[in-house]
Order: C-alpha cells, then sequence, then structure tokens
C-alpha cells in the first residue's frame, strides 16, 4: 500500500504498521488481565501484537496499545452499555472518524455510533476479536484495491 501511496494521493504516506508488542506492552496485558473484564483473545492479541495504526486506510484504523487501555480503564472505568447499562466493555481503538471500537467483555466488539461515551449507543461490528481483525485486513486490501476501505 505505501510503495503507491505518494504517486496515487500525492503525499507522503504516516504511519501505516502493526508493530509487535515489546516488554512494556507484554506486562500492560497482564495487568489488564488481572484488572479487567478483558477477554482472553484480547490479551493473548496484546502480549503478541503492541499496537495496529494504519493511519492513511480512509480515515485511518487505531487498535491501541495495551498501556493506553489500561491507562484509560484506570482514568475512566469501563463502558457501561446494553441493556439498562449493565455491560461492560473496554475501548480498544477507533476509527479515524471519531468512532471507538469497544471490546465486551465476552469478546464481541462493538463501534459507537457518535464519537462520544457519555450515553454510549453501540452496534455490534464483530462477534469475536478475530472476526474483528478479518475485518480489519478486508478493509485494508479493499483500500489497497480500490482506494475504499469501506466501513467498519
Amino acid at each position: 500500500m505505501t510503495g503507491e501511496f505518494e504517486y496515487r494521493y500525492g503525499f507522503p504516506p504516516a504511519t501505516n504498521q502493526v508493530r509487535p508488542a515489546d516488554h512494556d506492552d507484554q506486562a500492560a496485558a497482564r495487568t489488564l488481565a488481572q484488572v479487567s473484564p478483558a477477554p482472553a483473545d484480547l490479551v493473548t492479541l496484546y502480549e503478541n501484537i503492541g499496537d495496529v495504526t494504519w493511519t492513511d486506510v480512509g480515515n485511518g484504523y487505531f487498535l491501541d496499545p495495551a498501556g493506553d487501555v489500561l491507562l484509560r480503564l484506570q482514568e475512566y472505568g469501563v463502558v457501561d452499555f446494553g441493556t439498562d447499562h449493565k455491560a461492560d466493555g473496554l475501548i480498544i481503538g477507533s476509527n479515524g472518524g471519531g468512532l471507538i471500537y469497544v471490546a465486551g467483555p465476552d469478546g464481541t466488539i462493538y463501534r459507537t455510533r457518535t464519537a462520544s461515551l457519555d450515553e454510549p449507543e453501540l452496534d455490534k461490528v464483530a462477534d469475536d476479536l478475530r472476526q474483528f481483525l478479518e475485518l480489519l485486513e478486508r478493509s485494508l486490501t479493499r483500500f489497497k484495491t480500490d482506494g475504499d476501505p469501506g466501513h467498519l
């Protein structure tokens, strides 16, 4: 994608990477597993992947590092959603257009309808983290092919 990017769009690409987890990321993943309703597959991801930053794919796609998820959890707590706000989720990233991705305790991935979490309204985007990552991959492939990542 980045090889043709400047020719196609007229400016150089920004950061577009899947960064491997370092020691600090792995430590944050272990802490996250102990202090939050983090799904096991999310913890496993964070033990191996530090973060995903695709600045130039559409508005961008971002999966935050475990340390950022943990810091946000410590400062603001979980996202209350679901029927009568009885489900707790973790903010794990965003789409670069202001919408936020939230992982539910059962592993389901949701996206906010607005950029606000004051009274979150979420839509389910994937049954689990694996499906969500596959959707991200499809967005990248679609973007490489025709410049449109779709709507994730």
